[in-house]
């Protein structure tokens, strides 16, 4: 099952449980009692959460993917340039030279939303999920504020 896969699997799963808990929740309401429209009114919010982490997930791989495809257009990508042990895993030292790497560069340009992609790249390779993620999220922001200071190009 690929990871697309499994997200849509347990996104469906999140619905269904978020619908199952407003049902619930409107029935425990439905009682009159005020320990039971307590706990049915906390039933609303649960749903609430999970329907709003889920938003933030799809908005992340969207946009995620946006600065992948754009990366791939000008030909900056990552390169796999990593050593893999016979077992398919990546070698450890090879994960840390080119993290080191991608790290120096997004040093040496902090605004430049290319060398944070790259540098989230390495996190994960480096198997550090947290990190990357938020180094994409920065590479994120700094695309999303070049995109908002650049004047619009003209077609004619």
């Amino acid at each position: 099952m690929t990871s697309r896969t499994g997200f849509f699997a347990l996104a469906g799963v999140l619905l269904l449980v978020a619908l199952i808990c407003i049902g619930e929740g409107v029935q425990l309401v439905a009682t009159g009692k005020p320990l039971g429209i307590g706990i049915g009114l906390c039933a609303f919010v649960i749903p609430v959460i999970g329907v709003w982490f889920l938003r933030q997930t799809v908005r992340f791989g969207r946009d995620s993917e946006r600065l992948a495809r754009e990366l791939e257009a000008e030909g900056g990508l990552p390169v796999d340039e990593l050593k893999r042990t016979k077992g398919g895993r990546i070698d450890r030292a090879s994960a840390d030279a080119v993290f080191a790497r991608r790290q120096a560069e997004a040093e040496a340009a902090p605004d430049d939303w290319r060398v944070w992609f790259r540098l989230a790249v390495a996190y994960a390779d480096a198997g550090d999920t947290p990190r990357a993620r938020k180094t994409m999220q920065h590479a994120i922001r700094l695309h999303d504020r070049r995109d908002r200071t650049e004047p619009a190009r003209s077609t004619a």
